[in-house]
This record gives C-alpha cells, sequence and structure tokens, in this order.
C-alpha cells in the first residue's frame, strides 16, 4: 500500500468527464506489424520493472485522506492493449484523428490507469502504439524513462520471459482507515516540528522563505495583466495534431543568433500562435500569450523514480512583435531572468507545502483553482528531452514519436515537446470545438523554425563574407609590408648617399624613421620592368637629408 503525494492526488482531483488528466504519445514503428500476442508477451515481460502498471487507484470514504496505490488482483494485461487500425490510405490524418479520439477518453479508474492500442493500416507499411498513461502515475520526464524500460534499445529478438505474478490480497477497509488515521495524527506534528528548520535553511534551489514569499508575490502580479483572449469553456472531444523539426536545426540557429535550445523552441511556437491568432483576426499590437513551462525538479538521486518532481515557470510568448529575431531576443531576455529569479524552484517548494493541508482541502482547492476564469494563463508548453538512441519493439524500430498533454479548465491549447533521434516533435492538443484551427499552429511552427534557419543561414554567410574580407586584406597588407622592408634594405646598401631621378619620373618624399634619409619614391612613366600585378616597376632611391630651410615648389 502506497500512499499518492499531494500533486499526484491533485492530478486525479480535478479530472472529470471533460478534463481527462492523462499524458501519452504516439509512436511510429517500421513494418511490418508485429502480431498481437507478440506485443503483449513482450510489454508482460517488462511489467515487473514497473510495478505501478499492475495498481490501481482505491479511494478513501469521505476523503479521509489522500488515495492509495495498491495492487489489482484482477489485473488482466489483455484489457490494457487494444489493437485497431486505421482506413486507406492511412496517412498521418487519419491517424491524428484516430489518437485524438483515443486521449479524449478517460482511463478507466478501477483498472491500473493505462493503455496502449495497436495501430495498423498506415502507409508504408509503417504502423503505430498509442499509449495513454495517468498523469497521478508519472510526470512527463519520468515518462521517458518508463518509455525507455518498456521499449527495447536493441534490434535484437529474443524470446520474452513472462514471469508469474500474485498479487497480495487487497488490505481491509479497516485497516487503510486505521494507517489514514494514524498518518493524520502524526504527519502535522512532523511538520510542525520541521517549521524552525525550514525558516531558517535554504530550499530546494537554494531558496529561502523569503524567495517563496517574492515567488508568491510574482504569481499574484500576474492577475493584473492582461493577455491575448484564447481560453474560454472546453467540451469532453479533443483535436490533436503535431509538428516536427530538428535538433541540428535548432542548434544551428542558435550559433548565429541568441538564445538557448528552449529559447529557440519557444520562439517558433511563438510564431505559430501569430499565425493561429492572425487566422482568427486578433489585434495582436503589444499583445502577449502567457504560457507555463513545466520544469523537472528531480535530483540526479531521483533518476529512475517514476514521481512528479515539477515545477513551473511563466514566460510571455511576445506575439505582438513582428520582427522574428525580436522575438527571440525578448524570450531570452524573460527565460533570464525568470532562472534568475529561482522562480521553478519556488514553486516546488509551495507545492511541497501543500502536502500540510488536509487532503479534502487540498483536493476542493485544486478543482476550485482549475474552475476560475484562467485569464491570466492560456497554453501549456512542455519540453520533455527523450532518448537519444533508437528504440525497438519486437526487433521493429522507432522512427517518430509525438506526445500528447491535456488540457483542462479554460486553457483550450496546450503544446508538448518531444526529443528523439535528434528530431524535435511537437504535439498540439486542442479543445474540438474551442480550437477547430490547431492545424494553423503547428503549421506555423514549422513555418518559423524555416524562418529563423533561413534567418541563420544568411547571418552566417554574411558574417563569413566579412570574415574573408578581412582575412583577404590582412594578407594584402602583409604582403606589401614584406615587399618594402626587403626594398628597404637593398636601396640602403647600394646608395646611402647618392640621389637618382629617372627621366620623366615624378619625385615624392617620406620620411623614414631612424634612417636619417628622405625616401624618394620614382614611378616610371617610360619603359621598365614590370611589377608582380602587371605594373611598371617603383623605384625606391635613398638621398641625403637636406638641411631645413625654404621649400622649393615642384
Amino acid at each position: 500500500m502506497d500512499r499518492m503525494n499531494p500533486l499526484d492526488a491533485s492530478f486525479l482531483a480535478i479530472e472529470d468527464d471533460n478534463n481527462p488528466m492523462h499524458i501519452g504519445n504516439v509512436s511510429i514503428f517500421e513494418g511490418p506489424a508485429p502480431s498481437y500476442g507478440d506485443v503483449v508477451r513482450m510489454v508482460a515481460s517488462k511489467l515487473p520493472l514497473v510495478p505501478r502498471y499492475r495498481q490501481k487507484v482505491r479511494m478513501l470514504p469521505l476523503q479521509l485522506g489522500r488515495p492509495i496505490w495498491v495492487d489489482d488482483p484482477h489485473f488482466q494485461i489483455l484489457y490494457h492493449i487494444r489493437r485497431t487500425a486505421v482506413p486507406a490510405p492511412g496517412d498521418n490524418e487519419e491517424l491524428r484523428n484516430l489518437a485524438g479520439r483515443v486521449f479524449a477518453q478517460n482511463l478507466d479508474r478501477s483498472k491500473p490507469l493505462w493503455e496502449m492500442w495497436i495501430v495498423e493500416g498506415l502507409k508504408g507499411g509503417r504502423w503505430a502504439l498509442i499509449s495513454k498513461v495517468h498523469h497521478s502515475m508519472v510526470d512527463g520526464v519520468s515518462g521517458t524513462d518508463l518509455m525507455t524500460v518498456l521499449l527495447d534499445s536493441s534490434a535484437a529478438v529474443e524470446q520474452p520471459v513472462v514471469e508469474d505474478w500474485n498479487p497480495p490480497a487487497e488490505p481491509a477497509l479497516a485497516e487503510v482507515i486505521a494507517r489514514t488515521l494514524l498518518d493524520g495524527a502524526t504527519k502535522p506534528v512532523e511538520a510542525l516540528r520541521g517549521l524552525p528548520a525550514l525558516a531558517r535553511s535554504p530550499l530546494p534551489g537554494g531558496m529561502g522563505v523569503t524567495d517563496v514569499r517574492r515567488t508568491a508575490a510574482t504569481y499574484w502580479s500576474m492577475l493584473r495583466n492582461r493577455t491575448v483572449d484564447l481560453n474560454g469553456p472546453i467540451g469532453p472531444h479533443r483535436r490533436w495534431s503535431w509538428a516536427k523539426s530538428s535538433l541540428a536545426d535548432v542548434k544551428e540557429i542558435r550559433t548565429a543568433l541568441p538564445g538557448t535550445v528552449n529559447d529557440v523552441v519557444l520562439a517558433v511556437i511563438t510564431r505559430g500562435f501569430r499565425d493561429l491568432l492572425l487566422g482568427r483576426g486578433a489585434d495582436l499590437e503589444g499583445r502577449i500569450v502567457r504560457t507555463m513551462v513545466p520544469v523537472s525538479v528531480r535530483s540526479e538521486a531521483e533518476k529512475g523514480t517514476f514521481n512528479n518532481r515539477v515545477s513551473a515557470m511563466f514566460p510571455d510568448l511576445p506575439v505582438g512583435i513582428d520582427d522574428p529575431v525580436e522575438r527571440l531576443e525578448e524570450i531570452q531576455r524573460q527565460m533570464t531572468g525568470l532562472k534568475e529569479s529561482k522562480m521553478a524552484a519556488g514553486a516546488d517548494s509551495i507545492m511541497q507545502l501543500a502536502g500540510f493541508a488536509p487532503p479534502t482541502l487540498l483536493a476542493l482547492g485544486t478543482r476550485l483553482a482549475s474552475r476560475l476564469p484562467q485569464r491570466t494563463l492560456n497554453t501549456i508548453t512542455t519540453n520533455v528531452p527523450g532518448p537519444r538512441f533508437p528504440l525497438y519493439i519486437a526487433g521493429r524500430q522507432m522512427l517518430e514519436a509525438y506526445p500528447f498533454v491535456p488540457i483542462q479548465g479554460n486553457v483550450r491549447i496546450a503544446v508538448a515537446i518531444f526529443s528523439y533521434l535528434g528530431g524535435l516533435n511537437y504535439g498540439v492538443t486542442g479543445d474540438y470545438d474551442g480550437a477547430p484551427d490547431i492545424e494553423v499552429l503547428t503549421n506555423g511552427i514549422e513555418d518559423g523554425m524555416a524562418e529563423y534557419l533561413k534567418i541563420a543561414r544568411r547571418q552566417t554567410a554574411t558574417i563569413g563574407r566579412n570574415s574573408a574580407a578581412r582575412n583577404g586584406i590582412a594578407a594584402r597588407t602583409g604582403a606589401v609590408k614584406v615587399a618594402a622592408t626587403g626594398n628597404n634594405g637593398g636601396t640602403r646598401a647600394r646608395a646611402a648617399s647618392r640621389r637618382a631621378v629617372s627621366p620623366g619620373g615624378k619625385r615624392a618624399k617620406s620620411a623614414t624613421p631612424g634612417s636619417g634619409t628622405l625616401m624618394e619614391v620614382v614611378t616610371t612613366r617610360g619603359p621598365g620592368r614590370a611589377s608582380a600585378n602587371g605594373s611598371k616597376a617603383v623605384k625606391r632611391k635613398p638621398v641625403a637629408a637636406k638641411p631645413a630651410g625654404p621649400t622649393k615648389s615642384r
């Protein structure tokens, strides 16, 4: 029996018919599709590594405490792995429409909170997996670890070994209530005992209580800001689409333009929202789209632990700025400031403090927050780093993977980014009725990446041309200096005190520091020896310096 932490419990608390709270992804594999039995045996052989996949949620009567995880004595893997197909021609649009319908359906709370759908009939002999797992089980960063466990890192096909599983009996209701009451009596005392140390000690990320208070004040100030109206009530149905780019393109952009990889990603998403709002006829002068960016605050020691150690930052996407470089610079400025303010660590500290509150108030408060008019938040943008090595199932390589994140409350659009094998794949979730034009957003993301890539390459080419020009000037200047040095030495050796001018020549004088002579540069007009560049030779003759006196006009 394992009790949920406050954040995991909150995801269950805010879920209803219009707000399913599961995350997921669509993974596309090379063909041919394996048999249903092969997939079932492969997944079953990995379940001992992720015991939560055989556990269900048990709610407590009268919300006496947070829900608990218990082993499901009636677990049947065939219920969780399902098989379907898309109609011909099996293109991406058919797959996206199917995924939108699957993602709109709530998971069955009487069973372990996950599903897998095998999708056949894709163009080119490909097939796909649509996976769903409840947000209370795992956050996006942990989900990457989970996907790595369920899939293989090698194309070699081994016979899966399915171990027998004999779950313990469910705890009796009296035992659950007794443990809950005991926790309710001891946890507040432990929390109060730790408050003096909490006040003295820094919180996660080097923050103190003052920093948490400052972060809370920042959140409060957001209530006074007006944002572009993207919000409204949502229904039970979903639209889901995707866009794609490459990490190599993003890195090429950031070598020529300011910002990090995440800054570039937010900039192209800003372009997508700008196109979306312009398509709706919105006036964007001076307007922004405020997004919540979840940030993982798990330590290295927690890697491999499937929990929700996430916090958040709230940057403003400057959709009102027309110039793409200015948009990127504004995003970089904001993200740098948010990181320096330790907002993410402060939000995590506040969420940890929520564990002190009675579970009933936590559930009611979370539900209330999800139903408030969310005029200060327009969308969610989450970036999940995926594996950089290829993954396989039954010897078939995963070619692409696109993420799904839920929308809830009054937020009608959410964006997730998943990196895999050098690709950056964007999954966009929208309310079916409130956001029918999310394809404009995904097309804008791809157009924005192409736009920044064009600017970066043009700037890189300009820098390259300027550098080449500078190098050429430096090389020619060096050659002239070397030639002049050789000529001066030879001339001084031959004629230290002689003065000569070629017939028809013109004479110009220049001082030679430290020589005690004037250097006469004589340009030959008549026949003479050609120089290396084809011009007439220049003869340099030293002459004795004349005493100072009136200068004769020439």
